[in-house]
Formats: structure tokens, sequence, C-alpha cells
């Protein structure tokens, strides 16, 4: 089973979540953005039961809440933490976390335009964990318990903004910068610990190749420690950090440009392609979607 948010032209009805078809051609609606998330577990075991329609027919966009948090892991994988900010050194007891904004993140297929004054954008892909319960002082346990699916996901990062600062939020959350795929319920993706292939390609050439029983940092562990601060909602997302392989750290830096193609390949996941555009596509009608 595939998640996505669609909107239906001219129709008044705003943000759905759907059921992509197997075959990706068709799309059945499962309820409105705020009901699915009140329900998340409930809408997915009940099935898609609304009107269904040519996926041609409908925009796709991320099925994010607009108040939802977007928290990400940064080095959370042994390797490339060892090519980036902890080379040579031990990792820190909690896992590094920043932000980014609901604006930032895009879908399978959009033009992710490279901001103004970067050379070029870096790929990261990752998985992404949607929280489908509250979480207020949980136990690892209890904060596995409520992810409600995965997604794959690309934390394009705008490496001169990142690096301005030792806060990194405005390296990430570039325009566009955060393509996410369908979710996909945590039953059939079953327990990262066990290893999904994470696979990066640039222009067809592979890039990254790691595995999600490299991470540092579990993603039950992860939203406990977070739910200890503040309360997770429905609807939030955690972004699971990336392998080794990002193009800063190779000699010589390796970034996108306008005109490449970057693909992210999870295993039980699925697949997102995206082409990198140049900076005029930010000043487009189409804002920062």
């Amino acid at each position: 089973m595939r998640i996505v948010g669609i909107r239906r032209p001219g129709t008044g009805t705003g943000t759905e979540v759907a059921q992509l078809s197997d075959d990706g051609g068709e799309i059945t609606v499962l309820a409105s953005l705020e009901d699915f998330w009140r329900d998340p577990s409930g809408h997915l075991a009940a099935g898609a039961e609304g009107p269904a329609f040519a996926a041609p027919s409908v925009t796709c966009v991320p099925p994010v809440l607009p108040d939802a948090r977007v928290i990400c892991i940064g080095l959370n994988y042994l390797k490339h933490a060892a090519e980036g900010t902890f080379r040579g050194q031990e990792l820190p007891e909690h896992p590094t976390l920043f932000a980014r904004w609901t604006r930032s993140l895009t879908v399978d297929g959009a033009e992710v335009p490279v901001p103004a004054g970067e050379d070029g954008l870096d790929w990261e892909g990752e998985v992404v964990a949607w929280v489908g319960a509250p979480l207020v002082d949980a136990t690892p346990e209890e904060a596995l318990a409520a992810v409600v699916g995965y997604s794959t996901f690309n934390d394009l990062t705008a490496r001169r903004a990142q690096k301005l600062t030792s806060q990194w939020i405005l390296g990430k959350n570039a325009d566009r910068s955060g393509p996410l795929g369908p979710l996909v319920p945590a039953a059939e993706v079953g327990d990262l610990r066990a290893g999904l292939r994470v696979v990066t390609r640039v222009n067809g050439t592979v890039v990254q190749d790691g595995s999600t029983d490299e991470m540092v940092y579990g993603v039950g562990e992860t939203l406990a420690h977070i739910s200890r601060t503040f309360t997770l909602r429905p609807g939030d997302l955690l972004a699971t950090g990336t392998p080794s392989g990002v193009g800063y750290a190779r000699t010589p830096p390796w970034l996108l440009h306008p005109g490449d193609v970057v693909e992210v390949e999870v295993e039980r996941l699925g697949s997102l392609r995206n082409t990198v555009v140049g900076n005029e596509a930010r000043h487009a009608p189409t804002g920062a979607r």
C-alpha cells in the first residue's frame, strides 16, 4: 500500500490522502488530510473507499499537515559521521537534531532549484518515519509502536548556507529541497534495524549504497528522546539520516547542478526521482512548492 497526498483542481476539497494503485495509474481517496491524521491507523486498516481518479488528473503533494514537525537526525550512520563533522571523534551520546519546515517538502518528479549563491545541491538519501499516535515521555518501545509508516526521502542540502553558522536550518530548508515518497504502512516495512538498502544515484551513477542497520540512533530511541521535551503528534515526521557518500565530502566535491537527475531508492519503500533546475525556478508563480 502506498499513500500519497493529492489536490483535485477546481474542486475546493483541499488536500486529501489517497491510495496509489500498484501500477501507479489510479488514485483512490481515503480521507481529507485532517481526517486521515486524526486516525491514520484506522484509515489504513479500512482501506480506500472514496472516489477513484486517473493519477494524471490530480496533483500530488506531500500528505503533511501544515503544522507538522519535521525533525531530522544528522550524522546517524557511522561512515557518514566519519566523513563529516565527527571525523576522528567519538559520536555524542544523543543524536544531533535539526528541523525542516513543511514548506520545504515536495514529491517525486518535482524540479528542485539550486538557491542563489550555491555551487550546487548535495544529495542525502534516507528514510522518514511517520508518527501515528501522540507521544509524551514515551519509552522506545512505545515510540516505535506509534510509527504508522515510512517513506523514501532526499534531504537535499544547500551546503554553503548550512556551513555559514553552527545551526543547519538555513541550508536544510531550501525551496522544494525535501522530496518525499509515498507512505508505506509500518507493518509492510518491518524493523529498520533488520536492514533496508538505501541507494542514491546521480545521472544513473550510484553515489550512496547503505543499509538502515548501520544507523547509530534508532527510530524508537530517538522519538522517545524527543518526546521527553515536546509532545509528538500524529503526522509529525522523523528523517533518520543518510549513509556515507555525500557529495561535499568527496575529493573534489561533487554537487548537483541544473540538469542533473537524482534518484533515491529504498528497499520496500520505492524510489524518488527529481531533476535539479536553476535558481530562476524559484521566481516562478509556484512559489515554495
